[in-house]
């Protein structure tokens, strides 16, 4: 069997799915590789390097390919000329891509969304969301402080004491624990917050100050936040203010896959910071953490500089395609009968009964089998209805 690398065709992603180390654990599964030429340049792997690995090169993998892996979604004429049954690996954002959803259902492709990947302990090594946000916590730190027109750390020197600039983080997942972590290593005073009550412990554990509000916690499922209601809302913005003006740059990560993400700072607690301040947003492509902030773009409000994150994993797209590439293995490894179980053995049989794989399931032999994807495309079944 056949897996194609795709190359990207999204504007500004610079990611593979696959990188040449590890293209030696799915020919060691049983399957052939074939990487379409150019995939891994923006990334800075050569073709040679996958060729020297083991994997072929051809421009038309994809539609030869029992198996097609890619970090965005392929494009819709790019799915349309997959053969029947062949399957694809990739992020999908459903709630974006319905009309990619029904031609993925069309062609008959069996469909896996890394960002469905249940969070649970025996999936943790498939967890793509949790890898890409590693990378964009540690990016959003080192942006913060090339876009400060101050030192982070302490400075002692004959000349005078320069003193630390104090560094606000909100969310502490792991984005939010990584930009921690590389504040604290550039020498940053930092202060942290999270709505869950586990958060505090991981924010101290970081040499963090976890921030207390006084306000009842708010645990979700899959170790996300749940939503709150407009007055605890109106009240932790309140109570967040003075520590937002007294900071020097202000990072938010807080985000939930498929959702909008939570306004938690107002333009006007934006415009209380002091002459020289930075905010990045790392939440900015899916609705924003900060009011006014732009994908893509440095905005002015008031005193401060507001970043607006956009593919932040693509801007150090060697490492991130590297964790991501892992993952998808991880889950191929997952998807692939062993050797000894049968006719199919070393072949893409994926089990259904497996929970990380019906949970990663969008589509599979010409049906939608992620339910709230279906629903909104096809409506509830009947039995759904009773």
């Amino acid at each position: 069997m056949l897996i194609a690398v795709a190359k990207e065709t999204r504007e500004g992603e610079s990611r593979v799915a696959m990188v040449p180390e590890l293209v030696g654990k799915l020919t060691g599964l049983g399957y052939d590789v074939a990487v379409v030429p150019g995939a891994g340049r923006h990334a800075l792997i050569a073709d040679e390097e996958y060729a020297e690995a083991g994997a072929g090169l051809d421009a038309e993998a994809l539609t030869a390919a029992d198996v097609v892996v890619s970090v965005q979604p392929l494009a819709p004429d790019a799915v349309r000329r997959l053969k029947r049954g062949a399957a694809t690996v990739s992020f999908l954002p459903v709630n974006q891509e319905l009309g990619l959803v029904a031609d993925l259902r069309d062609v008959g492709a069996t469909s896996f969304a890394m960002e469905l990947v249940p969070r649970i302990s025996r999936a943790q090594s498939m967890d793509a969301l949790s890898s890409q946000a590693l990378v964009s916590g540690y990016r959003c730190a080192i942006v913060a402080a090339g876009m400060l027109r101050r030192f982070f750390p302490l400075n002692m020197t004959a000349a005078g004491t320069v003193q630390p600039a104090e560094i606000v983080v909100l969310g502490a997942g792991v984005a939010g624990l990584q930009a921690i972590a590389t504040c604290k290593r550039l020498g940053a005073v930092v202060k942290a917050y999270d709505v869950r009550a586990a958060a505090a412990e991981e924010i101290r554990s970081m040499g963090a100050k976890a921030i207390d509000l006084e306000l009842d916690t708010l645990e979700g499922a899959g170790g996300y936040a749940r939503e709150m209601t407009e007055e605890r809302a109106r009240l932790q913005m309140e109570r967040l203010a003075p520590y937002i003006a007294d900071a020097d740059a202000l990072i938010t990560t807080a985000a939930v896959p498929g959702r909008q993400a939570p306004l938690l700072v107002t333009a006007a607690m934006v415009e209380a910071m002091k002459p020289g301040s930075v905010v990045v947003d790392l939440a900015a492509e899916t609705g924003g953490n900060v009011e006014g902030s732009v994908a893509g773009e440095v905005t002015r409000i008031g005193n401060a500089s507001v970043w607006g994150g956009k593919n932040v994993p693509s801007s150090m797209p060697g490492p991130a395609s590297r964790l991501y590439a892992q993952n998808v293995v991880n889950l191929l490894t997952l998807l692939t009968a062993k050797p000894g179980e049968g006719e199919d053995g070393g072949m893409f049989a994926p089990d259904f009964d497996d929970e990380i794989v019906a949970g990663a399931c969008v589509t599979h032999d010409g049906a939608i089998r992620h339910q709230p994807t279906r629903e909104a495309l096809e409506g509830p079944t009947e039995g759904e209805r009773a």
